[in-house]
């Protein structure tokens, strides 16, 4: 498959396939590779034909799959040289790491990547803009807060993927406990459906074809309030991108070049 298509997004695990004619990426690996193995089946991709793993961050729910990925597989795992030190304090095994330096463009086939930093709380978390065929790819989950950087790193994008994590109202009626609803409400947390609206206002240009709402927390949040949210800023701004969610359980809208 050309394109990308998320094949789980939300606590439970993340993972993004990327593909050109030439090249084959996961962006981060938080789910199982059995499970990464089926859905990316369904795709028609083989597990084996992955080039590359990018990782965002340590968290379990980004680099899960790791063990099997790179140290048993040896499929390489692009990360910043702090990520990768607390990933192999997790894994207690060595992936194979190419390191990346956080604000400096690098290559990988086709792929032009660019890594940025984001608010959240790991040692040194990152998003990317990623340029293939002429085309701009914004992936940016897991931050707290919308930062100059990070609506002027997006600028541009043909195609976004972006947290629409919770509403905040849910979070302080949620049953959570409170030192859950103090992370996810901070500026080292995750983004609500409010801040996303207002992160995609900023970035948002009439080549804009479609964003990916991702991250959704199953507890505090609802694809339809998400949905609504986002839908309703861009037509305040007579802006015409598709919407869509990225699913936890299932493979969601593929993107085709």
């Amino acid at each position: 498959m050309n394109g990308f298509c998320p094949l789980a997004s939300g606590s439970k695990g993340n993972c993004i396939y990327l593909g050109t004619p030439t090249t084959k990426i996961l962006i981060d690996a938080g789910i199982s590779a059995k499970l990464i193995r089926e859905r990316l089946k369904i795709i028609g991709v083989a597990l084996e034909e992955i080039d590359a793993v990018l990782i965002t961050h340590e968290h379990t729910d980004h680099m899960q799959a790791l063990d099997i990925l790179s140290c048993r597989m040896g499929i390489p795992v692009f990360a910043n040289s702090e990520t990768a030190k607390a990933i192999y304090a997790i894994l207690d095994e060595c992936p194979k790491f190419k390191i990346f330096s956080t604000g400096e463009t690098f290559e990988f086939g086709d792929l032009e990547v660019h890594p940025f930093s984001v608010q959240h709380d790991a040692v040194d978390p990152v998003a990317f803009t990623i340029q293939t065929g002429g085309l701009k790819l914004g992936f940016c989950t897991d931050l707290g807060f919308v930062t100059t950087l990070v609506s002027g790193q997006l600028q541009g994008c043909d195609y976004l993927y972006v947290e629409a994590n919770h509403e905040p109202s849910m979070v302080h009626a949620s049953a959570r406990p409170k030192i859950y609803k103090q992370r996810v409400l901070s500026r080292q947390g995750h983004l609500a459906n409010g801040e996303c609206a207002k992160l995609i206002e900023l970035v948002h240009h009439k080549d804009l074809k479609h964003i990916h709402l991702a991250h959704l927390s199953s507890e505090c949040n609802a694809p339809e309030l998400a949905l609504k949210t986002i839908t309703e800023r861009l037509q305040s701004l007579q802006a015409k991108a598709e919407v869509s969610i990225a699913f936890q359980d299932m493979i969601s809208k593929p993107i085709i070049f």
